[in-house]
């Protein structure tokens, strides 16, 4: 039973992708369990092991623990006892409820693991060596990326990758961040992630066999052929209603209000706080360059291909 890990930076379309996957009808969601916050992270049912860094960095050298939990989850073997040890709200008992019973009954029913997981991204080599995982990358262009980031009001604390010397030991691209530890300038910031994360991807997807890139943005512009390469390359059904599903949910419409209008497509649901809405995935597009001025957008790409 493979499982499927969709990754890439947070805002690079990973929920959307990875709930477009589960369209299928042949995956179980599992929604950012290296999130360092909770939620959704630190849920020992999920995931039985210890997250202390965004991007939490996995390889073999540190794997002992890492290992057998995520054997688990990628099984779909719920740890109730583990989750209730740690974790009794209201709220956390509901996404027991619903997590514990969506894995026993995908491990039933012959289903495989769907990670949905940004912070997995400098250990995706690990995932798909050590896991199996069919791993899909995705990337964004700068601009919209750094668009999206600053519109929510993001940064990125690079202390959290630096303080990891094996990540930085099999990543040393990543010591050039060093020079923007402290920086209050944001945009700066998030293009010098941006280009950590592109570097580490296309240095996977050159030496891994497990691990694809796709763009995002031809994702957007053409759903049914992106979608398609990507059912096929996680070993997945292109069924009709699978494809019915994806596009009604990529071209959703919006009331006017710039709510988006109810067409009847896969949409979100569930107990996560990090949320896919359906989206006119290339309206998406055009509205992603209107988020930064021309001076910004001049300064982004400037930044982003930049001589190494």
């Amino acid at each position: 039973m493979t499982p499927v890990l969709v990754t890439g930076l947070p805002r690079s379309g990973t929920s959307w992708t990875g709930k477009m996957l589960a369209a299928s009808g042949e995956l179980v969601y599992v929604n950012e369990p290296l999130n360092p916050e909770h939620p959704p992270g630190h849920s020992p049912g999920v995931l039985n092991a210890t997250v202390t860094h965004r991007f939490q960095y996995i390889c073999p050298d540190n794997e002992d623990s890492w290992l057998p939990a995520f054997a688990s989850t990628v099984a779909l073997r719920y740890g109730f006892l583990a989750e209730l040890r740690r974790n009794r709200s209201p709220y956390d008992l509901a996404r027991m409820v619903r997590y514990g019973a969506s894995f026993t009954l995908g491990r039933l029913g012959g289903r495989r693991a769907l990670l949905d997981d940004p912070f997995a991204l400098f250990s995706a080599g690990w995932f798909a060596e050590r896991l199996g995982c069919r791993v899909i990358i995705l990337l964004r262009d700068p601009v919209s990326f750094v668009g999206s980031w600053q519109r929510l009001g993001w940064t990125v604390y690079f202390h959290e990758l630096l303080e990891q010397p094996l990540l930085v030991r099999d990543h040393p691209h990543l010591s050039a961040l060093r020079l923007l530890v402290g920086s209050q300038d944001r945009l700066a910031k998030a293009v010098a992630l941006w280009r950590a994360a592109r570097t580490t991807a296309i240095s996977l997807a050159a030496r891994c066999p497990g691990v694809l890139l796709a763009d995002y943005e031809h994702l957007a512009a053409d759903p049914r052929a992106g979608f398609r390469r990507l059912y096929e390359w996680s070993d997945l059904t292109w069924s009709a209603r699978a494809e019915e599903r994806v596009m009604r949910a990529c071209t959703a419409t919006t009331d006017g209000t710039g709510r988006t209008g109810r067409t009847g497509g896969f949409a979100w649901s569930g107990l996560s706080r990090t949320a896919y809405q359906p989206m006119d995935s290339r309206r998406a597009l055009a509205t992603a360059a209107t988020r930064l001025s021309p001076e910004e957008i001049h300064r982004v790409r400037e930044l982003a291909f930049a001589p190494e």
